[in-house]
C-alpha cells in the first residue's frame, strides 16, 4: 500500500536540540560554559531520554518539560555550573526557541506537494511543541502535532504510535515514520511502520528486536523515500 502519511518525531528530527546550549554558548559572558557546551548539550539530551523511559516504565508520568528540567538540573550539576541559576533560566528558555534543521522546510515543502499528511509524533506538550513549530516556521507545513500528552506515556509505548491511525484513519503501512533516535526508529519499525533513520552521525544501528528499514543522513531524502515506497 502506497504510503499517505509521514510521521516525525521533534526533538533531535525536525529540531536540532543542541541549538540552546550553542546559542547560549555563543552569547558574551559565557566563556566558561562555551568550553563545556558540546557535553552539557549531548549529557541534556542523555538524561532526558532517560528519565522518559524511567517513567514510562514505572508508570509515574509527569509533562517533558519537567523531564527537561529535571534533565538539565541534573546535567548543570555533573558539571558544576548548577549555581548560575541566570545559565540555567537562560537555556530553559532557548530550548522554546529550537531551531529547524536546515533540510527540514524544503522537506516537509515537497511532502506537502506531494498531498501526503505530515505531522509530529512526540514526547513533547502540546505548548512545547507548538513554540517549536512557531519558532522554526513550520506550521504551514505541517497538518499537525501529536503530543502522549493524550495518553500519558511516553515513547516507545504502543500507545503512542497507536494516535497516528486514530489521527490519521491510515493503516500502518501507509505510515512512513521518521525519527533521529534509534530507539526510537526501531520501536516504530517493530509496530509496523515503514521507518527512516536519520542517523547525522553516522552511528551503528541498535541492537534492539526491529530495526528501521531506511537509513538517511539528513531528512532531504525522505519525499524520495515515500514515492518509491
Amino acid at each position: 500500500m502506497p504510503i499517505t502519511t509521514c510521521i516525525f518525531d521533534a526533538y533531535g528530527t525536525l529540531f536540532d536540540v543542541a541549538a540552546a546550549a550553542r546559542n547560549a554558548a555563543a552569547e558574551p559572558g559565557r566563556e566558561a560554559f562555551a568550553a563545556k557546551w558540546p557535553t552539557i548539550a549531548e549529557h541534556w539530551r542523555l538524561k532526558q531520554l532517560q528519565y522518559s523511559w524511567l517513567r514510562a516504565i514505572t508508570g509515574e508520568y509527569c509533562q517533558f518539560w519537567q523531564v527537561t528540567e529535571e534533565a538539565l538540573d541534573w546535567t548543570l550539576e555533573a558539571e558544576g555550573l548548577d549555581g548560575d541559576a541566570a545559565l540555567r533560566d537562560r537555556l530553559l528558555q532557548l530550548y522554546w526557541e529550537l531551531e529547524a534543521y536546515a533540510e527540514a522546510p524544503a522537506m516537509l515543502m515537497a511532502l506537502k506537494n506531494a498531498g501526503l499528511n505530515r505531522a509530529i509524533l512526540s514526547n513533547g506538550s502540546p505548548a512545547m511543541l507548538g513554540a517549536a513549530v512557531h519558532s522554526a516556521k513550520l506550521g504551514d507545513l505541517l497538518d499537525g502535532t501529536l503530543s502522549v500528552e493524550s495518553v500519558r506515556i511516553f515513547k516507545p509505548a504502543a500507545l503512542v504510535y497507536d494516535m497516528v491511525g486514530t489521527r490519521f484513519g491510515c493503516a500502518r503501512d501507509e505510515v512512513l515514520f521518521v525519527s533521529a533516535n534509534g530507539w526510537d526508529a526501531a520501536a516504530a519499525a517493530g509496530y509496523g511502520f515503514h521507518v527512516a533513520w536519520i542517523n547525522r552521525k553516522g552511528e551503528p544501528v541498535d541492537r534492539l528486536p526491529a530495526r528501521p528499514g531506511h537509513v538517511l543522513p539528513d531528512l532531504s531524502g525522505i519525499p524520495a523515500l515515500a514515492a518509491a515506497l
